[in-house]
């Protein structure tokens, strides 16, 4: 049976959303500027909803600053020569006009970090000084678009930004001819992989034009590939199905509450067997909960942030209590799961509700000043833009998000692609990992507005001027010992600005900085192949570290952290008793995991 289309607001509709979000701070004249709103959301479309204001703001600021700065004017005319300088040596030395042992080529080495050009078949002239000049030249525009005095941070970032984003469209990676290890394909296979590319091609875009999920992606459903763990939806509500898993016969008595964030599908936490981190704790003897958040439509514009604290994690906590009375919770948050346990817990400190054993943080931030990349993307201009957005559907599109985040990485998430998939004519064998990433969800339009402006733009957590039921809450209550977890190569919570925790709170923080990224770094089983991490615990009454100071102090080890979190939350636990049945009266088993809200597209 075909979906019927979703509704698309008219302007008379926006008098009751105006009313209930006070984000909009509308003037009287609603149905008029609804109008403006409606053109900015179509023009959204075209403009990958990035905002254009924003951006010729930026532009306007680098540009002014930089035509009254001819210091730096001359000093990048300077290099620009002695940057063709060293090309033209090192083309008349590769060509034999210049002997090699005259020739001076410090800026110009062979080798480079650059995973697009550190193969060996990058270092064969003529292909060595295309990678070369498109390095000088990319040094060249980063500084450029950077240290020019007056030019605020933020579109400075921006401007950068923007022209790496366009100086990567000419990388010599990208094209045949410039690209050796595509032409090598090319006559090997006498063109096959250009018919191979050409057919991914097509299928991309159909999957596309249909809303499928990429391909590959069929061989990991959840149930049945991943998210596998056996358990049971104990409880369900407008908002959220908990799910507790079935445990072993000998468990600690604290249960563990796992708080993903509703921007993913949890079950990034319970992916195939081997690298499943609720595998492990059952495996290990913990009772674990995990919450699977409901993927929003229209018309769930109005979920706020409050109803994800209440209806939540508060009403998980008291379910938990009722399943498993007379002990406290093990609570743990990923992302931003973790920035609302934390408010969540800043408010039960407040109220004096007693129910936490720890908390743990997975790449959660809960200081705004540095949020690193997606800096980029926020702004005032930027917020009003998605808000516009966001209005038409009652929803952000989980696919948008998703471009923004391949935009922070586009040499990896993009380019790479399109040159393995379309010019070499293969296809990348897809893990569970990168299934689950093209899993996407929504996010509601109050919930998103609150996010965007009471935590990324005015940064009220940390500063003591975040509500809840009408009273500022503060961090520093939160009494319960700590392990926090931040990854090296996290674009979207980096670690520095996760670290910051240390400055905001008064109990013991063992913190971790784990390698790889936002999401690979947290799905680290032990075993993995080149894992390590730093580890050290801030006591009550210690000194404060710098993070510098922190990464000299700390204990580096190898493998995964997942070790000493397991052993953390024992030292913090009793001993091990009988478990009961899971069944229980108040609340009966609904379904078996991983629920139907996982399942929801």
């Amino acid at each position: 049976m075909r979906k019927k289309p979703a509704q698309k607001k008219t302007a008379s509709d926006l008098k009751d959303i105006a009313a209930e979000n006070k984000q909009y701070n509308l003037s009287s004249n609603y149905e008029g500027e609804a109008y403006d709103i409606m053109l900015r959301a179509s023009l959204a479309r075209m403009t990958f909803s990035l905002s254009p204001a924003s951006f010729g703001m930026a532009m306007y600021d680098w540009m002014s600053h930089f035509a009254l700065s001819p210091a730096k004017q001359i000093d990048l005319m300077q290099k620009g020569f002695k940057n063709l300088n060293q090309f033209f040596t090192q083309f008349f030395t590769e060509t034999g006009w210049i002997d090699k042992k005259f020739s001076q080529l410090n800026l110009c080495e062979t080798k480079t970090e650059d995973p697009r050009f550190n193969k060996s078949v990058w270092e064969v002239f003529p292909f060595n000084l295309y990678a070369k000049y498109f390095l000088l030249c990319e040094n060249w525009i980063n500084d450029a678009t950077t240290g020019a005095r007056g030019v605020s941070k933020h579109h400075e970032r921006i401007v950068n930004f923007t022209a790496r984003q366009i100086l990567d469209i000419f990388s010599p990676s990208n094209y045949i001819f410039t690209n050796p290890e595509v032409l090598s394909a090319t006559i090997q296979q006498g063109g096959a992989n250009f018919v191979d590319g050409w057919n991914n091609m097509l299928e991309d875009y159909q999957r596309i034009i249909n809303k499928c999920p990429p391909a590959g992606t069929d061989h990991f459903i959840p149930g049945v590939q991943v998210a596998t763990t056996p358990g049971k939806v104990i409880y369900r509500n407008h908002l959220m199905e908990l799910i507790q898993y079935t445990p072993q016969k000998e468990v600690y008595p604290e249960p563990i509450l796992i708080v993903p964030a509703w921007i993913m599908k949890y079950y990034i936490l319970d992916l195939s067997q081997k690298n499943s981190l609720v595998k492990y704790l059952v495996d290990h003897g913990h009772t674990v909960f995990m919450i699977s958040w409901k993927n929003p439509k229209s018309e769930d514009r109005n979920l706020g942030l409050e109803d994800y604290r209440t209806d939540g994690i508060m009403r998980a906590l008291s379910v938990i209590r009722d399943v498993i009375p007379h002990h406290k919770i093990h609570a743990t948050g990923y992302c931003l799961g973790g920035t609302l346990l934390m408010i969540a817990a800043a408010s039960m400190a407040q109220a004096g509700q007693d129910w936490l054993k720890s908390i743990t943080l997975f790449a959660a931030q809960v200081d705004f000043r540095d949020p690193g990349e997606l800096s980029f993307f926020i702004d005032q201009s930027q917020v009003t833009w998605l808000e516009d957005i966001m209005w038409e559907r009652g929803y952000l599109d989980g696919s948008q998000m998703a471009g923004a985040f391949n935009m922070l990485r586009s040499n990896d998430l993009v380019w790479s692609r399109m040159i393995h998939d379309y010019l070499l004519g293969k296809r990348r064998p897809i893990n569970d990992l990168m299934a689950w990433n093209s899993d996407t969800t929504r996010l509601p339009f109050r919930m998103h507005s609150e996010y965007l402006h009471q935590l990324f733009l005015n940064n009220e957590l940390v500063q003591g001027k975040y509500r809840v039921d009408k009273k500022r809450i503060a961090l520093v209550d939160i009494q319960v010992p700590m392990f926090v977890v931040g990854t090296v190569k996290d674009h979207v919570s980096p670690w520095r600005s996760v670290y910051r925790i240390h400055l905001v709170t008064r109990t013991d923080v063992t913190f971790v900085l784990t390698s790889g990224g936002h999401n690979a770094g947290i799905v680290s089983e032990p075993g993995h192949k080149g894992r390590h991490y730093h580890i050290l615990t801030r006591h009550v009454g210690e000194r404060h570290l710098s993070s510098d100071s922190w990464l000299e102090k700390a204990t580096k080890k190898e493998d995964s952290w997942w070790l000493d979190w397991q052993r953390w939350l024992v030292s913090h636990s009793d001993k091990k008793v009988l478990f009961s049945d899971i069944e229980h009266e108040k609340y009966p088993v609904i379904c078996d995991a991983p629920g139907t809200y996982v399942l929801e597209k």
